[in-house]
């Protein structure tokens, strides 16, 4: 399609042929967001356009109606009946998209200055200018990298139509564990503070009352991270402590990290490794708000590098020592 001053080619602008798909389109439009933000661009005038014109194509492409009557429309860039052209042919009327409540609208293009002007009203969307306004002070980003990650699993539908709405929350698990107020931002721009319930789970599904799309609610539906120390088996959380061979020989106290911090717990003399033990009402809570375990697997480690001192009181140890764990290995 031939580029004219006034005809916008949004194909063009997102760099995808007509016949992408959605999946493709919303994959190359956050590229070149975050490639174009003003945020990562500051005092760019080039890229502050650019990024508006990539948001402005992805506004008609993504949505499935306006992508249809774009299509359909577009064709008609070559259209003489814009005011200021030499030759104004007889009136023709296009149905736009719905503005009023019967849904329809007509547009003569005669009453247009150029064709970006018709197309617009054709499909419903905003001119530059305002799409700019908008945009000012807007301290919502879908492209900042807030602490919790929030991605759509289904199409928002138009803004007009009441309708539920369900985003993906991942939480760390010590946040999923305590709860409180987190700062979440969606794809939509929009940014909420929202009042976390203690405990949550993965698969677990959150409903935020009129959050949704024209009074809808939004349903975050959680995943929570694994962790690098803890493993939640139900309410019990189970964790593994190492100790020396002296610790493990000897006994005594040793410390256990639990998600309220690390507490000190005593192991009896000769522990094996693998032994599990359990501190009550450390684990998970629950709905009713009662707790689980938490189960300490002792976990017996060996050094790598000694000292010269150790190695001595090592060698001395082997031939002192009594216990004989291959015995009966040996007939």
């Amino acid at each position: 399609m031939q580029n004219l001053p006034n005809f916008r080619d949004y194909y063009e602008i997102l760099g995808v042929s007509k016949d992408a798909s959605s999946e493709e389109i919303k994959k190359v439009y956050r590229r070149l967001a975050r490639q174009y933000h003003p945020d990562l661009n500051p005092g760019n005038k080039a890229s502050e356009d650019k990024f508006k014109d990539i948001g402005e194509a992805y506004e008609v492409l993504s949505d499935t109606a306006k992508r249809s009557q774009y299509d359909q429309f577009s064709r008609y860039w070559k259209q003489k009946g814009f005011a200021g052209n030499k030759q104004t042919p007889k009136a023709k009327t296009w149905q736009s998209a719905p503005s009023d409540r019967n849904g329809n609208q007509d547009v003569d293009p005669s009453q247009f200055s150029d064709f970006e002007s018709f197309i617009n009203q054709v499909i419903g969307v905003k001119n530059k200018s305002a799409a700019s306004n908008s945009n000012n002070g807007n301290t919502s980003d879908p492209f900042r990298s807030p602490r919790t990650k929030v991605a759509y699993t289904v199409n928002t539908p138009p803004r007009t139509t009441r309708r539920d709405i369900e985003a993906r929350l991942t939480l760390p698990l010590e946040k999923a564990y305590q709860g409180g107020n987190e700062r979440i931002r969606l794809e939509d721009g929009r940014s909420l503070e929202v009042n976390m319930p203690p405990g949550m789970v993965t698969g677990q599904t959150i409903r935020l009352r009129n959050q949704g799309v024209g009074g809808g609610d939004l349903y975050l539906k959680i995943t929570v991270e694994p962790h690098p120390l803890f493993k939640l088996e139900g309410l019990n959380i189970v964790c593994q402590v190492p100790v020396t061979p002296s610790e493990a020989v000897l006994g005594g106290q040793v410390e256990a990290p639990t998600l309220d911090g690390p507490v000190k717990m005593t192991t009896p003399p000769g522990v094996r490794s693998g032994q599990k033990f359990r501190l009550g009402n450390k684990g998970y809570p629950s709905e009713d708000g009662k707790r689980g375990d938490q189960l300490v697997e002792i976990q017996i480690v060996t050094p790598k590098n000694i000292s010269q001192e150790e190695r001595e009181l090592y060698e001395k140890l082997r031939q002192i020592e009594t216990f004989k764990p291959r015995a009966d290995l040996i007939r």
